[in-house]
């Protein structure tokens, strides 16, 4: 048995080649955790793991319901508003989208409907986003310049569910200069990658840990 880094499986699932002596970034947003590492030699040169996600949205969303509208919602809830009119910034009207939520108005105790628009959302994630951010321009900040130079030709590549917020590409974009790609199977990279990786022993040798080390 074996462990993998989540970002090097996320990155073997996206289609990269990890052995290759180049530099590749990978940002991967999934429930609890934001993993973010640039690869190169089939390991990871330099990584960084915050504890903000799908789910640090989601309650973002919540808190921010609660304090505009006084409108108490639940993780569904939040989490539909998050998919149907999320955004991590708007571009165009066309990013701008509207929904209708029911909650619990914490005035009166009753049943109550509100509209959440996607410009609502940019300012509930205004702070759990930039956090992303600050995380990733410390990580290039900290990679060998022959890496990054790498990056900046090869681009970003974000995986995992919270990579699908509409526009999150873009924000990175303008954030950090560098072209950001979401990749194509972006939900499920990771495991992907982690099945791929069974046909990489070789290559993956010194990056996997076995269940003997674990046992020491």
């Amino acid at each position: 048995a074996y462990l993998i880094e989540e970002p090097l499986a996320a990155a073997i699932g996206a289609g990269v080649n990890i052995a290759e002596p180049t530099g590749s970034m990978i940002v991967d947003i999934g429930g609890g955790t934001t993993d973010i590492a640039i690869i190169s030699l089939g390991g990871i040169v330099v990584s960084e793991s915050l504890r903000v996600a799908g789910n640090a949205f989601d309650e973002a969303i919540i808190r921010h319901v609660r304090h505009k509208e006084n409108l108490l919602i639940g993780e569904r809830t939040a989490e539909e508003i998050k998919i149907r009119v999320g955004a991590a910034l708007v571009e165009h009207d066309e990013d701008l989208r509207e929904l209708e939520v029911r909650g619990r108005d914490l005035i009166n105790g009753l049943p109550k409907t509100v509209s959440v628009t996607s410009e609502d959302v940019v300012e509930a994630l205004r702070e759990p986003l930039g956090r992303i951010a600050d995380g990733v321009r410390r990580v290039l900040e900290l990679a060998p310049p022959e890496l990054v130079a790498d990056v900046i030709d090869r681009g970003i590549i974000m995986t995992g569910g919270g990579a699908l917020l509409h526009n999150f590409d873009a924000l990175l974009r303008r954030t950090t200069g560098i072209p950001v790609m979401v990749a194509e199977n972006a939900t499920e990279s990771v495991a992907l990658g982690t099945g791929a990786a069974l046909e990489m022993l070789s290559a993956l040798r010194d990056t996997l840990i076995s269940d003997r080390f674990l046992r020491r």
